[in-house]
Order: C-alpha cells, then structure tokens, then sequence
C-alpha cells in the first residue's frame, strides 16, 4: 500500500457513535483518570455551597457527576451537565440535568463551580481562549473553575521520556499498540494541548502525570 493510500484511510477522531466505549476507553488510555476524577470531586467539595450550581462541560457519560453526587445531594446543589454530542447526552448517566450544547457557545449562569474535565484541547484555541474569560466573568467570588487536561510538552529530551511514558502507560493498560497509533494520528488537528500558561498566572496546578495536569482557579 502506498502511502497516500494510508493517509487517505485517516479520519479525524469523534466522540459521535463512541458512548459505549467511552468508559473502559479512557481507563484503558489513561492510567491516572480515576484518581483524577476522584481528586477533582474532593477539590470541588471545598467550592460548592448550599444550593449552588456546578457545570461539567463536555460531561460525556456522567464520571464526573457521579463523583459529585452525593456532595449535592448533601448541599441541595444543581448540576448542569454540557456536552455537543447526542451520544453521551443519551447515554448519561448521573445527576442533574444533561444538555446537548457547545460548551464554547452555552449562555452560562453566574456558578459556583466549572468543571471542565478532558474538555478544553478539543477545542479551537480561540474559542477555548474566550470560554476561558467567559468562565472567569462567571464563576462567583469564592468559586473555583477546575480544568484537567493535556498541556503541551516541554521542549528537548525531557519531551521524549514524557511521551515513552505515555505509551508505556497505555500498553500496560492492555491497549494494542496498532490501535494506540491510530487514535493519534486521528487527534491531528483535532486535539490542542493548553500551551504553557494559557489558563492565567493566577491558576495553581493540583495534578499532573506527563503531559496531562490539573488545575484550580479560583474565583
């Protein structure tokens, strides 16, 4: 096969058709995703007050509602839950309400909690850029905004180290090798690791495992 046949064979990666998968998926790619997840509801739990209101944006299945469920349960809290894609909307499954929307576009509420899990490379960088101010016009004093997500890797040797570990990672997890090569390729242009900085000076890292990290801006 030639390889302009190869390169005809790529299609860009979609979450359209994935809801099914979407849970072992990311625990087969990303070793690390439940202990974030847990991390981030813990984190979550010190900004959400009584009656407050928490959006997930790019929500998927629901992990990280289910997370956080019975801290608002606890506090009478709402959750809106944000994702593009019918799919997940459809196969949801945690509390609050699921909403078919562009997290970009959404006519937020003033909040108490922002949570964007896995959500923001997805995104062109001018439209995650102005999300970005959007959330910080939003976020109530004394809420937080909490991002986990891939941030671009650092130049020179250490770039390659931190890239063997991320494929290590995903073949102990039992991935084919075949496959892992194929979903990269299908993130070109589709996924943009957050450049250095591009959340705030004022954002303080709480996690981070090679390339992927959390942090938490308060507002």
């Amino acid at each position: 096969m030639t390889v302009g046949a190869e390169q005809d064979k790529r299609q860009d990666w979609t979450f359209q058709g994935f809801a099914p998968e979407f849970d072992a998926h990311v625990r087969e790619q990303l070793p690390w995703y439940g202990m974030a997840t847990e991390s981030v509801a813990l984190i979550a739990r010190h900004y959400i007050p009584r009656r407050g209101l928490v959006y997930d944006l790019g929500a998927s299945t629901g992990n990280v509602g289910r997370v956080l469920a019975s801290t608002l349960h606890e506090r009478e809290a709402r959750l809106v839950a944000l994702d593009e894609c019918r799919d997940m909307v459809a196969a949801y499954r945690g509390p609050g309400r699921a909403i078919t929307a562009d997290v970009a576009r959404y006519p937020y509420k003033a909040f108490d909690v922002g949570i964007a899990f896995l959500t923001l490379m997805f995104l062109p960088v001018p439209e995650r850029r102005r999300l970005l101010v959007t959330l910080r016009e939003k976020v109530k004093p004394g809420g937080a905004i909490i991002v986990v997500d891939k941030e671009e890797s650092p130049g020179g040797y250490p770039a390659t180290v931190l890239s063997r570990l991320t494929w290590d990672c995903k073949l102990r997890q039992g991935a084919e090798p075949g496959a892992v090569m194929r979903k990269e390729l299908s993130l070109s242009g589709v996924q943009r690791p957050l450049y250095k900085g591009e959340l705030g000076p004022d954002a303080v890292e709480v996690f981070r495992f090679g390339d992927f990290a959390g942090w938490l801006i308060e507002g």
